[in-house]
């Protein structure tokens, strides 16, 4: 029962969930809701939680104050830019692009908070993009200049890794803060897109306004157990184990019927598989160490 609350086991639940977070957009876009509207109505019905959890937890939060504000934009943006860039560009150089998040995350651990670059971690990180790689696919349209979806796609996964490395860093500000923060930057992101682009919300039933409210209650779930990983976990590690969204979301698609699996994606998605398996074992500690500590 134990190894089933240790950090690594919530952040691979919390890349669960996250992996089956297509299924109810799919649904959103076969009503007429899809891109940065969804991204505005979920994230703005949010706020309504978000807001008074910050108030109430002000005094815990305001010496961090600038750290729990980084969360907001970048988880935000992280978010917010992943939606824009899969409603714009092609699917498979978005989500390469935004897997690069694990480099990210590696190396922003090891400048910014001195974690170790071990041979295991990275192996781990080579696994898991050769993963990716398998699992999306490659082609010769892969390697193109990259457009401005493109870029929105690998920003928006640097954002995400950098958010990850604030989280755990900003280890005064309560998780609940953490975790509804990045709906006041999510819900920012998508009112100024959906200005930019000049796409208002469509008209809405009170049915699929009372849907996207479960939605964004399954978000909040979600991204709550992420924050508690990112919080409890080195980001190198953390980085690599939550890959393992992608292959959840390959195999539910497939098994919905609306992609088929081949030996190229089963064999990507064992590669992932056995990184976060690698991603998810302790750190050594060495003999040394060991006696000290005894001491």
């Amino acid at each position: 029962m134990n190894s089933l609350l240790k950090p690594e086991s919530i952040l691979l639940f919390a890349a669960v969930l996250w992996g089956l977070g297509w299924m109810p957009l799919h649904h959103f876009a076969d009503q007429g809701l899809s891109g940065m509207p969804v991204v505005l109505a979920t994230y703005g019905l949010l706020c309504g939680l978000a807001i008074p959890v910050l108030v109430w937890q002000r005094r815990a939060w305001w010496s961090q104050r600038w750290g729990l504000l980084a969360i907001g934009v970048l988880g935000g943006f992280g978010t917010g830019g992943l939606v824009g860039a899969l409603s714009e560009g092609d699917v498979v150089r978005v989500m390469l692009l935004f897997y690069l998040a694990p480099v990210w995350g590696l190396l922003g651990g090891w400048l910014a908070l001195g974690e170790k670059l071990s041979a295991e971690r990275l192996l781990a990180l080579g696994l898991a993009m050769l993963g990716i790689a398998l699992t999306l696919g490659l082609s010769r349209d892969t390697f193109k200049p990259l457009t401005a979806a493109d870029w929105l796609a690998l920003v928006a996964g640097f954002a995400f890794a950098m958010n990850n490395l604030v989280t755990r860093a900003a280890d005064q500000v309560p998780l609940a803060s953490k975790s509804v923060v990045a709906f006041l930057g999510s819900a920012a992101v998508g009112a100024v897109f959906c200005w930019l682009q000049a796409t208002p919300l469509p008209p809405m039933s009170p049915t699929l306004w009372g849907q996207v409210l479960l939605f964004g209650i399954f978000w909040l779930v979600a991204m709550a157990t992420a924050q508690y990983g990112f919080s409890h976990v080195e980001i190198g590690r953390a980085s690599v184990l939550v890959v393992m969204e992608l292959v959840v979301a390959v195999l539910t698609s497939a098994w919905f019927g609306d992609r088929e699996l081949g030996l190229r994606e089963w064999c990507g998605g064992a590669l992932v598989t056995l990184a976060a398996v690698l991603a998810a074992r302790p750190p050594r500690v060495n003999s040394q160490q060991s006696c000290e500590a005894s001491l």
